[in-house]
Formats: structure tokens, sequence, C-alpha cells
């Protein structure tokens, strides 16, 4: 399993529909909007890195309003 965080730069007053559409998306596990230089992150995963670009690119990225995203790949997740 692959994991990523996306983060994601909307246009302005378009954060609450962007973030409420990305939220729809299969294999976006969460979606935090927040304040700073990004306005939404969301945690995706999916069985390889193909499915991660698949998310990103032609879903996340085709969602009205959003601008950019950055994408990080997880190498290691720890317990909490």
């Amino acid at each position: 399993m692959v994991k990523a965080l996306v983060l994601v730069t909307v246009d302005a007053g378009r954060e609450d529909e962007a973030t409420e559409s990305i939220a729809k998306i299969e294999d976006v596990e969460k979606v935090f909007q927040v304040y700073g230089v990004y306005d939404v992150v969301a945690i995706v995963s999916g069985e390889s890195l193909d499915d991660i670009r698949d998310v990103v690119v032609r879903r996340i990225r085709k969602v009205q309003g959003v601008r950019s995203t950055v994408t990080m790949i997880v190498i290691k997740e720890y317990p909490i």
C-alpha cells in the first residue's frame, strides 16, 4: 500500500466546495482544510505509485477551483 499527502491550493472563496469534492474521491482517506500556504491537505492511498498519480492528476486536479497540488509520497509510517 502506498500513501501520499497531497497539498492543494484552491481559488479564493472555493475552499469549501473543493474540499467537499475532494473528500468524495475514491482512495482519498482524509481531507483537512488548513490555513497557510496551502488550503487543503488530502491523505491518499493506492496499491501503487500509478494509483496515486491517477488520483492526483486525473481526479484531484480536475476538481473545480483547484489551482495546484504538491504531492509527498510517504516512505514510512510510524504508529502512535
